[in-house]
């Protein structure tokens, strides 16, 4: 091979060696800090254009950390967080930082232990040392040493950031970079994982399936029990119809019911009491509908008033509960904001068409009565209006 040849493929491919690391490096150990404090390791973290800084000393287990957040707004907080439970916000011993009303940038710990916390000042699980917040061009950074435990050597972290209002700390936006916030740290080998945004398939089942289960089924087969009976010519078939659609929106609702149970064994810690509560007083109130029916009396049993009493009382109380329950939801899961509007639509419009029929079905029974109340002695009966189930 030519001399000249050799020479010149021998330098490419010592650009390319020279290249290609450089290209692979991560931007943060170019960061000089105003204290010139200088850390062993550091990470680009993958989103909300944050950094994450440190350097372990085993011998009491501490850490000296930065976490460093650019293009900072004041108006905006910061949290950087370790979460042994999970990748998660909810179980997180966070450090906060933000401008109080005085401008000034300040740190301190606090517990993130629900989705609306309050983020006032407290200890966490593990003692924090020598904390503070600097803001220097456009740039946020939280500094503090972190008394560790073992357990917490390799473990999860997150960080997020949202909006301040006077004293309030506002929820933090949902886009897919905040729910991307997440990943782990080892601070004996100086590596993060990044973490991925969590998935929200069975979210989403769970809510299709309560939505059209308590939310649209139950009131139509309400609806069909109530209005359809009025007309003769609908006798028996409304019976079955409303039976059809309650016990196929029961069985729905109980798989609705079911993946809302896996959904909180899958995360422990995190709850909806609200939302669960309501939930269960559902699934007992349809429960109890189902074995009533097989307890209903006979039209002429001098039971059956208190029957009906009993199983419109429930019923009615259901499709409250239910639409309520749907709408907690809503807020839980956060989907697009046009699927509550169209959940909203579906509402108003079975809503709007009950109360046509609810006009037109009385003006049918009070037509009956007077007809039938002319001749019932000659009958020798008192008749039957169209409302007794």
């Amino acid at each position: 091979m030519d001399k000249s040849l050799t020479t010149a493929l021998f330098s490419c491919v010592l650009l390319i060696s020279l290249w290609v690391p450089s290209s692979l490096a991560q931007t943060c150990g170019g960061h000089t800090f105003s204290s010139n404090q200088v850390f062993s390791s550091c990470s680009d973290l993958p989103v909300l254009s944050s950094y994450i800084y440190w350097s372990y000393h085993p011998s009491n287990l501490t850490a000296d950390i930065a976490y460093r957040k650019t293009g900072a707004s004041t108006a905006n907080w910061y949290v950087w967080s370790l979460n042994p439970s999970g990748q998660r916000m909810v179980g997180s011993q966070a450090l906060l930082a933000f401008h109080n009303s005085s401008s000034v940038p300040v740190a301190y710990t606090t517990k993130i232990d629900s989705f609306s916390p309050s983020m006032q000042q407290g200890d966490l699980d593990f003692q924090v040392s020598n904390i503070k917040a600097e803001y220097s061009n456009g740039d946020m950074i939280i500094f503090a040493t972190l008394h560790l435990t073992s357990s917490l050597l390799s473990t999860n972290q997150v960080w997020q950031e949202g909006t301040v209002s006077g004293t309030s700390f506002n929820p933090h936006s949902m886009d897919s970079a905040n729910k991307a916030s997440v990943g782990t740290i080892n601070f004996e080998t100086g590596t993060t994982v990044a973490g991925t945004a969590p998935t929200s398939s069975k979210k989403n089942v769970h809510g299709v399936l309560n939505a059209v289960s308590w939310g649209v089924l139950m009131p139509m087969g309400i609806m069909i029990a109530r209005y359809l009976k009025v007309f003769k010519v609908a006798n028996p078939a409304w019976f079955y119809l409303h039976v059809a659609c309650q016990s196929s929106a029961y069985i729905i609702g109980v798989a609705g019911w079911g993946t809302g149970l896996k959904l909180g064994s899958d995360s422990p810690g995190v709850k909806y009491s609200k939302h669960r509560n309501i939930g269960i007083t559902l699934f007992c109130f349809a429960t109890l509908q189902v074995f009533a029916l097989l307890l209903r009396p006979k039209p002429d049993h001098k039971y059956r008033l208190y029957w009906n009493v009993y199983h419109h009382s429930i019923g009615y109380a259901t499709i409250a509960l239910s639409i309520a329950n749907i709408y907690e939801g809503f807020d839980i899961l956060d989907p697009e904001k046009k699927w509550k509007r169209i959940y909203t639509g579906i509402i108003i419009f079975l809503g709007a068409v009950a109360a046509v029929l609810e006009i037109f079905t009385w003006i049918i029974v009070i037509k009956r009565k007077k007809t039938t109340s002319s001749d019932k002695h000659a009958n020798g009966t008192n008749g039957v209006n169209g409302y007794s189930a």
